[in-house]
């Protein structure tokens, strides 16, 4: 599911491709952005912040996107596009002067600023460990700002620390030993800020390690509790348990958890305070 190591990882796919290339042919396929075209303008960077794509380009644009739970972008070869059943699903299309094309499917939030202007975009996102610019004290910070906020919904809430989604806020749940509804002031939230951003990292950076928090790659024991409802736990051998989430609120996805492994309240405290 796409998180901020998701999101890293894409930017780095699209470097190899168009980093450095002129754009000869660009279809923004959104009715705010449809007059706008791209040609001619060489791509500089694919920057992140969380859950965020901004693709930078010259005379100081700033195509924003946002994979949301179902986007993606993919990329063609020279003379070669998409099957034209995946074609009603494109929002974005540049082509390159070396003939490879990047096709942006299902994208959200889709906007064109300057670059001196993202900040009106991602402005309000807390610290992300896979920038530059990672502070994990103002991290620490923005989690205790609210210490009653349940543990995942204070990991799903973008403004406090950015990059972290629904798989990584139960399995770190799990790491730390403590029920997913925990009050996040009752953890030791440097510890826990610090095991995170070693999570994004490790799952971001290194061959082989996306999202597997187990270290054990193998299909279905690459999660400690996430999509493991009814399953023995890796651990104790517990059943693990699962929370629908509650309709229309981004602070209660879908939450799986041990009931040995990880004591502490349940469902029923869930917090109603939304995630961002």
């Amino acid at each position: 599911m796409p998180e901020g190591d998701s999101v890293h990882k894409l930017a780095r796919t699209l470097d190899r491709s168009l980093l450095g290339r002129i754009l000869v042919r660009t279809d923004l396929r959104v009715p705010q952005l449809a007059t706008r075209d791209l040609a001619g303008r060489t791509v500089l960077e694919h920057a992140t912040h969380g859950k965020h794509l901004l693709t930078r380009l010259s005379g100081g644009l700033t195509l924003h996107s946002h994979l949301r739970m179902d986007g993606s972008w993919t990329v063609t070869g020279p003379g070669k596009r998409l099957p034209a059943s995946l074609m009603p699903d494109v929002r974005v299309v540049l082509e390159t002067d070396r003939g490879r094309t990047a096709y942006g499917l299902h994208l959200q939030d889709l906007a064109l600023v300057e670059t001196t202007a993202e900040d009106g975009l991602v402005g309000h996102l807390g610290p992300d460990p896979l920038r530059p610019d990672w502070d994990a004290p103002e991290a620490v910070r923005r989690l205790r700002a609210d210490p009653a906020t349940p543990l995942v919904s204070a990991l799903l809430d973008q403004t406090r620390m950015a990059g972290l989604g629904n798989l990584w806020a139960n399995e770190l749940a799990f790491i730390v030993g403590r029920s997913p509804w925990t009050p996040i002031g009752e953890l030791d939230v440097e510890r826990l800020v610090i095991l995170a951003a070693r999570a994004l990292k490790h799952s971001a950076l290194v061959p082989g390690a996306y999202q597997v928090t187990t270290g054990n790659g193998h299909r279905g024991e690459s999660h400690w509790v996430a999509g493991r409802q009814r399953r023995p736990c890796l651990r104790c051998g517990t059943t693990v348990q699962m929370a629908p989430e509650l309709p229309g609120d981004p602070a209660n996805r879908r939450t799986w958890w041990c009931p040995s492994c990880q004591p502490g309240p349940g469902p029923e405290a869930r917090s109603r305070q939304p995630a961002r």
